[in-house]
């Protein structure tokens, strides 16, 4: 197959190297990912400058390499339009430097980055590894990515689905396996830490996480040392009261 590997860490971190060093294996890929790092820009595009793509040298990479000064979707997008030719089997972005779960896949510019492929018709794949005390878990999830890549080509490769993965922080043999599940209630106690400047205030993003675990999710099933996947989807249609509501007007 052949896969477009983007991320939102940048084009030189430890994920997307892991990632792409073990997909070139059995792939013929393409790099295309941020000069710096773009966490949490959601789905962010850049449209008021010029976006500046360049062939970078990965060490240890056989496969050719773009830095793209913009949005993990900005380099989903140049790369169909531009460097591909959108001749792609399959977009996969990270691995993430931390789960994206719950509410982080709004934020999540890794998410994004697949969300955008759907959005060119091209399945896609997001990819994120649980971070503890400065340790990650990149090869593992780099493995689970690659299985999954195989279990689901035949039958479930859909342009419309993006695949969510999150890999806990355990070594492979103490990974309890894999469950399918829905996106779990992962939340922020956010607040604002206040500082006085020279001409106003500022105001840095402080917060914790909350510890909610609802069953059968992502957020539960990954404390329980389970992998997690879940189908995403952009359409963010409430069918659920969609009829109801019809019958008002």
């Amino acid at each position: 197959m052949k896969l477009l590997l983007t991320n939102d860490d940048g084009v030189n971190a430890k994920g997307i190297y892991t990632l792409a060093k073990e997909l070139e294996k059995n792939h013929e890929i393409i790099i295309v990912a941020p000069s710096v790092e773009r966490s949490a820009c959601s789905h962010s595009i850049t449209m008021r400058e010029p976006l500046i793509v360049k062939e970078v040298k990965l060490n240890g990479i056989k496969s050719k390499a773009y830095s793209v000064s913009g949005t993990p979707a900005d380099c989903v997008k140049v790369a169909v339009n531009k460097l591909t030719d959108g001749k792609v089997d399959m977009v996969l972005s990270g691995i993430n430097n931390g789960v994206n779960a719950g509410i982080d896949v709004l934020y999540s510019g890794t998410v994004s980055a697949a969300i955008e492929a759907a959005i060119y018709k091209i399945p896609s794949m997001a990819v994120s590894s649980e971070i503890e005390g400065g340790e990650d878990n990149y090869e593992v999830a780099a493995k689970y990515a690659s299985d999954l890549i195989e279990k689901i080509k035949n039958k479930y490769l859909k342009d419309d689905v993006v695949w969510n993965l999150n890999v806990p922080i355990l070594n492979k043999e103490k990974i309890k396996g894999i469950k399918i599940c829905r996106i779990g209630g992962r939340t922020y106690n956010s607040y604002f830490e206040e500082n006085a400047i020279d001409d106003g205030k500022s105001f840095q993003l402080r917060g914790e996480l909350n510890n909610v675990q609802d069953i059968d999710t992502d957020v539960h099933f990954i404390k329980q040392g389970y992998v997690t996947v879940t189908p995403l989807h952009y359409d963010l249609t409430n069918f659920k009261i969609l009829e109801e509501v019809r019958k008002l007007f």
